[in-house]
């Protein structure tokens, strides 16, 4: 991990209670009035009285301790924080998220997949064979066309196309719901592991627990991370069909499959089919899911077109 004092200076300012996104770029603001470096500003606290409470401010004089134990975890877990202020920060967070992007990934692995072309997948943790198999398609699909999967690293979906990008020998991202130190390699991935070809991100400080919470939060990353999304038998409620309403919240091209005998656990599906994501479905001539729509959005940036045999949406 590299020695990067803005990284750093956020980092501590996020494990003071009370402090967000918005406390950042004020602190970010002041450092730059001042002219003076984020981390000099944190390290004299005192001069912060006009964007933190007097608690807030002792907290900061207190936390440098606690703060660099971790951080050598981090270095030692081979762990990157890469701040909003970062040339390798995703632009897409910025003009996607706005306000709400997170002032830092903390990311381990092929940091080089944080701005590559990427297709973001979610979907029902207890899926039926036939949507695990479109699942399944679909991110074979986008591997072969070097573009990078990304999903949550929950069972059901999320896993089946976080493994199978790994089987085509492709590339995959996991975005957590926890803190980056709490990461532990699933056995399901274990066989087709390269840290190559993988990316861990998260947002959330290093030993912070899963929580539903944060969990519907991480959806937004999720999309913002990715030109479009491809959402797999999602319920009426839950996280599934919440990620889709903020994929088409943010603007970000939403594919439902749509398939016969479609189960109780997809009705989510048909519910977002009406508030604008676009239906997906299978060619006449092998079956297999039609992407050609969702891959003419990544026509130039893969280093290949798509291939034609998936061109025009099947009916």
């Amino acid at each position: 991990m590299r020695n990067d004092s803005s990284a750093y200076a956020i980092f501590r300012l996020l494990s003071v209670r009370g402090i967000g996104p918005a406390k950042v770029r004020a602190a970010l603001e002041l450092a730059d009035g001042l002219r003076i470096s984020l981390l000099d500003l944190v390290n004299q606290a005192s001069e912060m009285k006009s964007v933190l409470g007097a608690e807030q401010i002792q907290c900061l004089r207190g936390n440098d301790v606690a703060s660099a134990e971790t951080w050598a975890k981090l270095h030692a877990d081979d762990v990157r924080a890469i701040s909003i202020l970062d040339w390798e920060y995703p632009q897409s967070l910025k003009h996607l998220l706005r306000h709400d992007a997170p002032p830092i990934l903390f990311v381990r692995g092929n940091v080089d997949l944080l701005g590559g072309p990427s297709v973001g997948f979610c979907g029902s943790r207890k899926a039926s064979d036939k949507g695990m198999s479109v699942a399944r398609e679909c991110a074979a699909i986008v591997s072969r066309e070097n573009i990078n999967v990304v999903s949550g690293y929950a069972a059901g979906v999320d896993m089946i196309t976080h493994r199978t990008a790994l089987e085509s020998g492709g590339t995959t991202t996991l975005v957590l719901a926890e803190g980056i130190l709490r990461f532990r390699l699933k056995d399901d991935l274990k066989s087709v592991w390269d840290w190559k070809r993988s990316l861990v991100v998260s947002e959330y400080l290093p030993t912070v627990r899963w929580n539903v919470g944060n969990a519907m939060r991480r959806n937004g990353l999720i999309c913002a991370l990715c030109k479009a999304m491809v959402l797999i038998e999602a319920r009426e409620t839950g996280g599934s069909i919440d990620a889709g309403r903020t994929c088409l919240k943010l603007g970000v091209p939403l594919f439902a499959p749509v398939y016969e005998g479609m189960p109780e656990s997809a009705t989510g599906n048909r519910i977002l089919l009406t508030e604008g994501a676009k239906s997906l479905y299978k060619h006449r001539s092998n079956s297999r899911p039609n992407l050609g729509p969702l891959l003419h959005l990544y026509a130039g940036t893969t280093g290949h077109a798509p291939s034609a045999a998936r061109g025009s949406l099947a009916s």
